[in-house]
């Protein structure tokens, strides 16, 4: 971008820095080893990074909808389910490959979310955070009581329908994996690609200070009524995979609170609030925990906490916050630079909190 002066050019808006530019050629160099992982990895391997992709897709839509547009929701689990049920519906009720039901997951989410939105917007703060968490919970109680999803006990994928994803069970683990990968990609692309446009301006400004965004023109009601729109589809279609994977659901799994917002507010927390890099550096150490101290029972949840606990007071804004506050770090080229012919590029003190 070139703004112009009387006498033509006068400066250059940039993304890229030295360490965005290192940090673009690393993620690249990791999605092509994630690709191939079906041809050195076993199962097991794939079944984990799956879990890994599905988790930081989950926590960078929550972060998008916390860190950014300042709706702190505990009741995402609720399009997890939804994604999860509307996904074996299709395969069960139509008759057709599940993975069909993917993006219908994402559309009966986003519809879903529309009216849901409309409710929720009415409570502020801690109001907000806690209609979320009973609007999931009402979720739960209506698939618990209804006979054609099999009520308490759920409902599970014939072998049958599950043919029909691929033929062999190699071959359907390998697509799964690919899917699940893609969906990860994807997601995280079209966050970094909306909040380098005028999108993105606008949820930066809404998050650091909501009147001065709403005293320079922004829509605060319509940008926040987007995010959660578009946060509550692809919610659902990550939950659709995750039990196509599984191959069951029941109300209590679908709708989980620890197992899908917890946990990823977790991961969110840790790797660094209204920063793209922080869920996915919090995922990375989830894992390695779990992996680590998963064979100590509970005192693994014990350690978890407590890990919180010292994050939090020594790097507040999380591990990459201090890192990136401290060293000027972005893996991905969000912050904006002022290039002026004839001078250091210089970065724009306004932008420095655009992660």
């Amino acid at each position: 971008m070139i703004g112009q002066g009387a006498d033509g050019p006068v400066y250059r808006v940039s993304h890229m820095d030295k360490s965005s530019r290192v940090g673009l050629v690393l993620v690249a160099l990791l999605i092509v080893v994630f690709v191939a992982t079906p041809f050195w990895g076993d199962r097991q391997t794939m079944r984990l990074l799956c879990e890994v992709f599905s988790y930081i897709a989950l926590a960078s839509l929550w972060n998008l909808l916390a860190g950014y547009a300042g709706l702190v929701s505990v009741g995402q689990q609720a399009f997890v389910g939804l994604g999860g049920y509307a996904l074996f519906l299709v395969g069960l009720w139509a008759d057709r490959n599940p993975l069909l039901g993917v993006p219908v997951a994402g559309i009966v989410a986003v519809l879903a979310a529309i009216p849901i939105a409309f409710l929720l917007f009415r409570l502020r703060g801690p109001y907000f955070t806690i209609g979320s968490w009973v609007i999931a919970e009402v979720f739960q109680q209506v698939f618990l009581q209804v006979d054609a999803v099999g009520g308490g006990s759920g409902i599970s994928l014939p072998a049958a329908i599950v043919r029909l994803i691929a033929t062999g069970r190699d071959a359907r683990e390998y697509l799964v994996y690919w899917i699940f990968l893609a969906m990860m990609v994807v997601i995280v692309a079209l966050i970094v690609l909306l909040l380098r446009s005028r999108w993105g301006l606008a949820l930066t400004a809404i998050r650091d200070n909501e009147l001065a965004a709403v005293s320079n023109g922004i829509d605060v009601k319509l940008t926040r009524l987007v995010v959660f729109v578009v946060a509550a589809g692809g919610t659902a279609m990550v939950g659709a995979m995750i039990f196509l994977q599984k191959m069951t659901i029941t109300p209590v799994s679908g709708f989980s609170m620890n197992n899908w917002t917890v946990n990823v507010i977790f991961m969110t927390v840790i790797g660094g609030i209204g920063r793209v890099e922080g869920p996915i550096i919090g995922a990375v150490i989830f894992f390695v925990l779990r992996e680590m101290l998963a064979d100590l029972g509970s005192v693994y949840l014990v350690l978890l906490g407590l890990t919180a606990i010292v994050v939090m007071l020594w790097a507040p804004k999380g591990i990459w916050g201090y890192l990136a506050d401290r060293h000027g770090w972005q893996i991905f080229p969000l912050s904006r630079y002022f290039e002026i012919p004839g001078k250091e590029a210089a970065r724009a003190p306004e932008m420095d909190r655009v992660p």
